[in-house]
């Protein structure tokens, strides 16, 4: 239907029922375009630093359908680099975590080497070693104009790795404003360090995910959120407040969790963070960051096609914690957050639902984003908020995604 209208429908997040075209979920063309247009474009939050904490070590990714490995150099700086050897384009780092003063059979220790033609580079990227270089480039190549390609990188919120792979991104802070000033005092006063790590690839597509995180009328479907903070006085009171480039907050309560038979109140918190209270970032185009008393939850998402999805969840506290501490922290973090705890199998179950339903191949179908409730915590202003971003960052209407804006206009 789509196809005979001559204007698209605007996608206006002000409309009193906006709706979203399902095929925004399933369509292979706009997923590949979602990739260039927004993935490959803008700041995302990858691992943390206490993941290499030590000079040397590194983790690999994939990013965008792009290879990454971030290092951490011998002087202490995080850097990152696309893992691709700029020979003949060939993956170097193949493990997915490790220290680089452990040699590989393909080369010396303390460098990264390329397995196909041993080409070494150290922990800056810089070219340290070709094999028989004078015999077959003499003098028409240097291997100081040989190097990795350094991406922007750098540490923030929390001690978190945001990278990008559009070397001409805006500055971090710029991308991300005011988004985490709810938290700030939280994220930023002391170190923190990672607890927990598990990952689930899901059948849907990120963007349910990210809606998922972005509304809280789902808390129907956790009988633990319905007892200790639906039940709740200050509940209903909760603001969302939108930011520019498609962020999102929403405000702090206090959870009753004695509320739920065997949980108990959570003793511990994070620097400025109300015990027991509860507080949320969602950032465009994937990530979010939970605080629950005592544990802050991260989750980041890698779109794999435009019905598979890779969620990572860590768990963190802070990094002078007591082994006491440590271990409250963790059992708080897993009796909510775990793979077997009382909130994330059910969120997780709700996506997986709805990539059967728009899965490719099925029918287009409308989905609300109607309800209005003063920017309230069942409001969906925060989904309405990262439709608008993804229009015009994509050139597309969510409601009528299969007219470019541009050509619809002329």
């Amino acid at each position: 239907m789509s196809e005979l209208r001559k204007e698209p429908v605007l996608y206006d997040s002000g409309q009193s029922m906006p709706y979203v075209d399902s095929r925004i979920y399933s369509d292979e063309g706009i997923f590949a375009e979602e990739i260039e247009k927004i993935w490959k474009k803008i700041w995302l939050v990858t691992v943390h630093e206490s993941e290499l904490p030590e000079p040397l070590d590194f983790r690999t990714l994939t990013i965008a359908r792009e290879p990454v490995v971030i290092v951490r150099g011998t002087d202490n700086k995080i850097r990152a680099f696309r893992n691709v050897c700029p020979h003949r384009g060939n993956l170097i780092v193949r493990k997915p975590a490790g220290n680089l003063s452990v040699a590989e059979p393909s080369g010396n220790a303390n460098y990264m080497t390329c397995m196909f033609h041993a080409w070494q580079y150290d922990c800056f990227g810089r070219c340290v070693d070709i094999p028989r270089m004078k015999q077959g480039y003499q003098d028409r190549l240097r291997k100081e104009d040989i190097s990795l390609e350094a991406l922007p990188c750098e540490v923030k919120h929390g001690g978190f790795v945001w990278l990008s792979l559009n070397k001409n991104v805006e500055p971090l802070a710029e991308f991300t404003g005011e988004a985490f000033d709810i938290m700030k005092v939280e994220l930023d006063t002391e170190p923190l360090d990672i607890f927990h790590y598990h990952k689930a690839i899901i059948p849907s597509n990120y963007k349910l995910w990210h809606d998922t995180n972005s509304e809280f009328y789902h808390d129907y479907m956790h009988y633990f959120n319905r007892a200790t903070s639906m039940m709740q006085k200050g509940y209903f009171e909760r603001q969302y407040t939108a930011f520019p480039n498609g962020h999102c907050t929403v405000g702090s309560m206090e959870v009753k969790y004695e509320a739920y038979q065997g949980a108990k109140e959570r003793p511990l918190s994070f620097p400025g963070m109300p015990r027991n209270g509860w507080k949320m970032v969602d950032l465009f185009p994937g990530a979010t960051y939970n605080i629950r008393g005592s544990s802050l939850r991260v989750d980041t998402t890698t779109p794999i096609g435009p019905n598979l999805v890779m969620i990572e969840f860590r768990g963190l506290g802070l990094k002078r914690d007591t082994p006491e501490e440590r271990a409250q922290r963790i059992r708080d973090h897993n009796t909510i957050w775990g793979p077997f705890g009382r909130n994330l199998h059910e969120d997780l179950l709700g996506i997986t639902g709805q990539g059967v339903a728009m899965r490719p191949g099925t029918e287009p179908r409308q989905v609300l984003h109607g309800r209005h409730e003063n920017n309230s915590i069942h409001d969906e202003i925060g989904m309405r908020h990262f439709y608008a971003e993804w229009q015009r960052r994509m050139g597309r209407s969510p409601s009528d995604p299969m007219r470019e804006l541009s050509l619809a206009a002329e």
